[in-house]
């Protein structure tokens, strides 16, 4: 789809409401998006410049991350939750490259996400994506799409990139993860990535403003909270820290900045 096209028929949408999906791929330099996600991009742009660099380390911790799990850890399930529309290297292509067999499901409220996903992935038997609400965990855990690829009973790396900051506190997203973890068997991997609140940064504090006042969501937390998400769970090395921090492939040239700092993210494996 370009810029401004309708989707594939079938799908449901209102090009005049913005969503997380695809806001995210405005700041990826994506074309899968509409005016009104461009005009929330623009705006937090303003609050944040840095945003467009840290939407780059946020997908590049989950290449990272993918990585990691599927060719160290051996995990070849993957439940991508909030995946958010297709771009490069989506988590598939990192799993499967290290596992061809590796199962992937797909997850995001956005229908654009699945009918774009579906046109993608038709010849990916190992790939299913899926329109699902995560406020409703167990919807989504009973979707028949996903249960059949992703068997619970072995164990599964369960994904919330950048997901958890679009849910508002009375949504209860601690409660959301609990839900996942009791869901899956002990060996199963959690990778969370959010946005950080930066003491020395007021600017996180207004990019929360606009983002609640034209997304309707946009949560910034402090490590504390976000650590309350891996409760029970053993934090792999190097714990809870910013996205460019965890494990890179090279030097970090610059690990001060807001764009490296203003997300964190972290891995834990439910013992």
């Amino acid at each position: 789809m370009t810029t401004d096209q309708h989707p594939p028929s079938g799908s449901t949408f209102d090009s005049g409401v913005p969503t997380a999906a695809r806001v995210y791929d405005v700041m990826l330099d994506g074309k899968d998006n509409y005016a009104i996600d461009r005009q929330v991009a623009q705006a937090s742009l303003e609050v944040m410049p840095e945003l467009k660099e840290i939407a780059r380390h946020n997908r590049e911790i989950l290449h990272r991350v993918v990585r990691h799990v599927a060719a160290d850890q051996g995990i070849d399930q993957f439940l991508d939750l909030g995946s958010g529309l297709p771009t490069a290297r989506n988590t598939h292509e990192v799993a499967q490259q290290a596992n061809p067999a590796a199962r992937v499901v797909y997850v995001d409220i956005d229908p654009l996400v699945s009918a774009h996903g579906h046109a993608i992935l038709a010849e990916n038997a190992y790939t299913h994506v899926v329109t699902g609400d995560i406020r409703d965990p167990r919807s989504v855990i009973d979707h028949p799409e996903v249960r059949e690829l992703i068997d619970f009973d072995r164990p599964v790396c369960v994904m919330l990139c950048g997901i958890l900051h679009h849910l508002l506190d009375e949504e209860d997203p601690n409660g959301i993860v609990a839900a996942f973890r009791d869901t899956v068997v002990s060996g199963s991997y959690f990778f969370i990535t959010n946005f950080t609140r930066l003491g020395d940064a007021p600017e996180s504090v207004e990019l929360e403003r606009v983002l609640l006042s034209q997304l309707g969501t946009g949560r910034v937390r402090t490590v504390e909270e976000l650590m309350a998400y891996f409760d029970g769970m053993e934090l792999l090395a190097p714990g809870m820290v910013p996205l460019p921090l965890w494990r890179p492939d090279g030097i970090v040239p610059d690990s001060t900045s807001i764009a490296a700092r203003f997300m964190t993210g972290g891995v834990a494996r439910k013992d």
